[in-house]
């Protein structure tokens, strides 16, 4: 079994799958095809004399030997990219671009996520509205957004979709006789001006109680009793509560997370895979 070495990008295919639990992502992350994939398992199976990988239409899962053998090749991998860092003088950059309206509170477990994964690659992390970084990326200043909303666009994946309500503080009272008193981000901010539509076609009357340049901002006005936000309940303020129908506001819709990414190279579609898992997660609690 020692006389010839195992393909490290056959390993590779077979890691991704079981991570990714999907040939399709896999082939994605390793920018190759599915039967390209499919073909590197199987001669690494043949290589090993085991089967790793039971496979359905419905479903992908590790054999016994396959379960054994992952961590195994998870640190082939890891030793190989060490060894292949220490070569090299420069790191790879990857710039990623995120709305404030999707980082949330879990940024920082996200940041450490990706760095586990790799170590080795040099991360650029802006936060900004849907608005400035489309157009960031579009203009090549950015490798990869994630964004709440792109109207008007065919070109990203959608990692899934977030309920949005009126949040206030639990001792927030509003007056019948004054204007609803909103918290908002600062322009441009589609869900600002979306929530600006909704109470309009209402008939409802509304005033900006306070303007925050980001998500945590706004929260800590909620909470501050300004005023009520539109905002996912994964943003929320401790102790925030949604009083929307105790107040007959507009139903806000589910809003998607789309990603829109130009990375062609596989260590950083890796990298943005892991990204983009997270928030698939995320979106369905």
């Amino acid at each position: 079994m020692t006389d010839r070495p195992l393909d490290l990008s056959a390993v590779q295919a077979f890691v991704r799958i079981a991570e990714l639990g999907s040939f399709t992502r896999a082939a994605h992350v390793t920018g190759t095809t599915q039967s390209a994939v499919s073909l590197k398992l199987k001669r690494l199976e043949a290589r090993l004399g085991y089967r790793l990988i039971e496979r359905t239409p419905r479903w992908v899962t590790l054999t016994a030997h396959g379960s054994a053998f992952l961590p195994r090749a998870q640190e082939l991998l890891e030793a190989h990219d060490r060894a292949y860092a220490a070569l090299t003088s420069a790191r790879q950059r990857l710039t990623i671009g995120i709305s404030d309206h999707v980082a949330g509170p879990g940024l920082s477990a996200l940041i450490a996520r990706m760095n586990a994964r790799d170590p080795e690659l040099l991360m650029e992390i802006r936060i900004g509205s849907s608005t400035d970084l489309l157009r960031k990326f579009e203009h090549r200043e950015l490798d990869t957004v994630l964004v709440r909303m792109d109207t008007g666009r065919s070109d990203g994946e959608c990692l899934g979709q977030e309920k949005f309500g009126w949040f206030a503080a639990p001792d927030w009272r509003h007056r019948a006789d004054e204007p609803l008193s909103v918290a908002t981000l600062a322009e441009p901010c589609e869900v600002r001006m979306m929530t600006g539509r909704l109470l309009d076609a209402a008939g409802i009357s509304w005033a900006e109680a306070f303007v925050g340049g980001g998500v945590a901002a706004v929260s800590a006005a909620v909470m501050a009793n300004l005023g009520v936000a539109a905002l996912a309940p994964r943003m929320l303020p401790l102790g925030a509560i949604d009083i929307g129908r105790q107040l007959g506001l507009p139903e806000l819709p589910s809003l998607p997370i789309m990603l829109h990414s130009n990375i062609k190279h596989a260590r950083q579609r890796a990298a943005i895979e892991e990204l983009a898992a997270a928030f698939r997660g995320a979106t369905r609690h």
